[in-house]
């Protein structure tokens, strides 16, 4: 007689992977200490926008008129491609604060997680939500949400946390300069909150002291279930450097905005990422939070230090869209 399935990959009780192959997904997931935010400045509706695949996404706006068009930004939410959605508290939290302290039409795109679809699946949804907004720009059936005389498509940022940051950088690299794919849908610049990048070769902070809900452990089983079958964590949508990733010298990038705060593990390997950017000759800015744990703005987006965090994105959203 057999023996019964059993855990072998364990995401904090919200995914579980059996020996047998079968998934475990909850339904209800307790958020500790992350509530939603009442901001009644702020409107949102949901969208369907791959009907094959049932992915929605969320539209955040100011509820009263703003002088002139609204940018738009895409917020890209983490979970190390195997958790998140748009509907979680922490990501509603960050695309209200956002779309008020931006003044911005804030899109929340889900996408497929794994391991029932592994890598490059949230890249490809990521890259379908953008042309869903390609869709609307060119079509001639206005939607009140998305009306060209009140959405300003020429100037579109993506906005990606930890593996939303990941994916952001890879829209970027297929993207090229100026988006020239999407138009007239412009993408004028990046914004990775600690991206979540990986490697074989350990970095000292990813060795250092864990976090409070993320450790080595957690970050090598995210790898584990998303990666292509038979990668590794220097596949090149793990590491944009690993030996098999194409060079990034000859490619035209839009500006890119790094932040990370400065006890994160992710920390070396993201002040590596805007280095050796930055040595190519990309615009690439980096912003570190002293002190500072994984998810530290989306997770407490109205804080002081959320207070800050918009407005070096408001800054570089000025700088990059002349």
């Amino acid at each position: 007689m057999g023996s019964l399935p059993h855990v072998v990959e364990d995401c904090m009780g919200v995914l579980q992977v059996f020996s047998d192959g079968s998934i475990y997904r909850a339904d209800e997931i307790v958020f500790r200490n992350i509530f939603v935010v009442e901001n009644k400045s702020i409107v949102h509706k949901d969208y369907l926008y791959d009907k094959e695949h049932d992915l929605s996404l969320r539209l955040y706006r100011p509820a009263s008129p703003l002088s002139g068009k609204l940018p738009v930004v895409y917020f890209l939410h983490g979970g190390g491609f195997c958790v998140g959605s748009r509907l979680w508290p922490n990501c509603h939290n960050c695309c209200t604060r956002l779309a008020s302290g931006l003044g911005a039409l804030v899109i929340s795109p889900d996408y497929r997680l794994a391991p029932e679809h592994r890598l490059p699946a949230a890249k490809d949804d990521a890259h379908s939500a953008l042309k869903w907004l390609q869709s609307k720009a060119e079509s001639e059936h206005v939607d009140g949400w998305l009306d060209p005389k009140e959405v300003d498509f020429d100037r579109v940022y993506i906005l990606g946390d930890s593996s939303g940051g990941n994916i952001a950088h890879h829209l970027a690299v297929d993207l090229g300069f100026g988006s020239p794919k999407l138009a007239p849908v412009r993408v004028r610049g990046y914004v990775l909150l600690a991206p979540f990048f990986g490697g074989v070769a350990r970095t000292e902070s990813e060795v250092g002291p864990g976090e409070g809900m993320l450790n080595l452990e957690i970050l090598d089983r995210f790898w584990r279930l998303s990666v292509p079958s038979g990668g590794d964590r220097d596949h090149p949508l793990a590491n944009p450097f690993g030996p098999s990733s194409p060079s990034l010298e000859a490619v035209a990038l839009d500006p890119i905005l790094v932040i990370v705060g400065g006890n994160e593990m992710l920390k070396d390997r993201v002040q590596d990422y805007a280095a050796r950017l930055k040595g190519m000759g990309k615009n690439v800015k980096f912003v570190e939070y002293e002190g500072k744990q994984h998810g530290f703005f989306t997770n407490d987006a109205y804080s002081d230090v959320g207070n800050r965090v918009i407005q070096n994105i408001r800054e570089f959203m000025l700088e990059s869209s002349n």
